[in-house]
């Protein structure tokens, strides 16, 4: 029984040094394979909402009274009446888009699309990225919105003694009236070369770059490509922000009054017409004689 025993034990104190000189297998340091997951990007451009109804509204009933008032001012005549109408409707057509663009949403805001120096050196050296205006396309905006605003002032106080006198030119005298005449058919000459310019451009990004520029102004929609800036690049600067959805009927209702208040002013209709001057009557006796006949 003592000799089993002894056995037994020989036996396991074998077993534990065979265990204790097994190596011990190490951890592999080599970080697991992970195979990559490949999703499919995507293709298709994304649509993002650029203009609002009423700046495209506005851009088009702008188009719309330029070309009147240039045809009708062409054609002269009994259409100068019309180019006065043309005249008032530009009057508060710009009046509407300079209060827009500081209380309207974000993109027809000014301060959105500024061409400040750093923007335009980064169009000009093909960094610049985002929506709406570009920093070369801002100039173009500004440039036409204050060509139309010293053109249609102008027209208002002008004269040109044969065909048309515009609300507001007994406001100031012949010669003032005179000034601001010749000023109003030079600013027009400086309009023309600006609109076309402003088409070239146009017809430019739609030829070279594959840019539709016209669409986004009649949908209000740009399809962008999925490598592009697809979100608001204004929003979140200073001066820029979102205009909250219960404010915008009231923003609207402000540059239409703004716009409506402009064109009764232009007009001249609180100006009162002058009196007219009561020609002298001869006696009826007077009337009646009948002339010597020497």
């Amino acid at each position: 029984m003592k000799l089993q025993q002894t056995l037994e034990r020989r036996q396991h104190v074998l077993d534990e040094a065979r265990l204790a000189q097994r190596p011990v297998a190490k951890p592999d340091a080599s970080p697991p394979v992970i195979e990559p997951i490949h999703q499919a990007l995507p293709t298709d451009p994304v649509r993002v909402r650029l203009w609002d109804l009423p700046t495209r509204i506005f851009h088009w009933s702008l188009v719309a009274a330029v070309t009147t008032a240039i045809v009708t001012a062409k054609v002269g005549g009994s259409w100068m009446s019309l180019h006065g109408q043309a005249g008032l409707a530009i009057v508060g057509l710009v009046s509407f888009r300079v209060v827009w663009g500081f209380i309207g949403p974000a993109h027809a805001r000014f301060a959105s699309f500024w061409p400040t120096p750093g923007k335009l050196k980064a169009y000009l050296q093909g960094r610049w990225q985002g929506l709406g205006h570009n920093p070369l396309g801002a100039f173009s905006v500004f440039a036409l919105l204050g060509l139309l605003i010293a053109q249609s002032t102008s027209g208002l106080f002008s004269n040109d003694d044969i065909d048309f006198a515009g609300p507001l030119a007994g406001l100031v005298d012949e010669g003032l009236s005179g000034q601001l005449t010749q000023w109003h058919q030079l600013l027009s000459d400086g309009l023309l070369i600006l609109l076309g310019l402003h088409v070239a451009a146009i017809m430019f990004y739609l030829w070279f770059k594959k840019d539709n520029l016209v669409r986004p102004m009649v949908t209000g929609w740009k399809d962008v490509e999925p490598g592009e800036p697809a979100a608001i690049p204004a929003v979140g600067k200073p001066g820029v922000r979102r205009l909250p959805v219960r404010v915008r009927p009231i923003a609207l209702i402000a540059a239409l009054l703004v716009a409506a208040v402009a064109v009764v002013l232009a007009s001249g209709v609180w100006w009162p017409a002058p009196a007219a001057v009561a020609l002298p009557v001869a006696p009826a006796d007077q009337a009646n004689s009948t002339a010597p006949a020497w």
